[in-house]
């Protein structure tokens, strides 16, 4: 199947919309009744569709965040996330499945996912869960018009671009905020712990190894310049500009 032309591409898009656009996947139409109900009454201008192969039709450049069932007839929602990742779409992914299972967890997290919630799930918990992810998604005041420069390596707070030498590398949401957060404090060896309290603060039941898959993920994409990240055994990871 032939993705749509723009997903091929890595932009970087202002939505002059003030309501995020959310993408709702999900083959359950009461599912997805409920979820456009209650998503609308909290201001999330929202689209409903019952398959991955339709995902693919209605997904657009100014969607801020997707919510994907991961079993669907068809294909499915993990491979949907694995195709848009290797196109270099980075629009935030929350997975929606029945399967509970830490590894089923670590399996959306290492295709792409920014989160990841268990059916049968509270409205409570998927507006706290989409709020979370779409403020991880943004930049805040203080951090805009900043770039962090070490020699040719730009991570560009306000493009949220990660620059090396020429080359941008593309990363998803959370994958920025990551490198953004070692990048800034180079001398600072976070703990797991840690890392999660800053990039995952407002997202309940992250694991210490979820952090690790978002690592190897980072690494991987900095390809040869991966000891940009360094591990001490014991204590942590920090940006590595020796």
């Amino acid at each position: 199947m032939r993705l749509p032309e723009y997903i091929f591409r890595y932009f970087c898009i202002m939505n002059t919309d003030p309501r995020p656009k959310i993408l709702v996947v999900d083959d359950e139409p009461v599912i997805c009744e409920v979820l456009e109900f209650n998503l609308a009454s909290e201001g999330y201008e929202i689209t409903c569709v019952h398959s991955a192969e339709d995902a693919l039709k209605k997904l657009a450049p100014d969607h801020s965040l997707i919510l994907l069932d991961v079993m669907m007839a068809g294909m499915s929602g993990y491979k949907l996330a694995e195709m848009l990742r290797q196109k270099k779409n980075a629009v935030p992914i929350i997975f929606l499945t029945a399967r509970d299972a830490e590894n089923d967890m670590l399996t959306g997290f290492s295709v792409g996912g920014d989160d990841y919630i268990s059916k049968p799930f509270s409205i409570k918990e998927v507006l706290a869960r989409v709020k979370a992810v779409l403020k991880r998604a943004g930049m805040t005041d203080e951090k805009r018009n900043r770039r962090i420069v070490f020699d040719d390596i730009t991570v560009d707070l306000e493009l949220k671009e990660l620059i090396v030498g020429s080359e941008k590398i593309p990363l998803t949401k959370t994958e920025f905020e990551l490198m953004a957060l070692l990048a800034a404090n180079p001398a600072r060896i976070f703990s797991r712990a840690e890392i999660i309290e800053n990039v995952w603060k407002e997202t309940p039941y992250i694991t210490e190894r979820t952090v690790d898959v978002h690592i190897t993920r980072l690494r991987r994409k900095l390809a040869d310049r991966s000891t940009l990240i360094s591990n001490r055994a014991g204590f942590g990871y920090r940006f590595n500009i020796s």
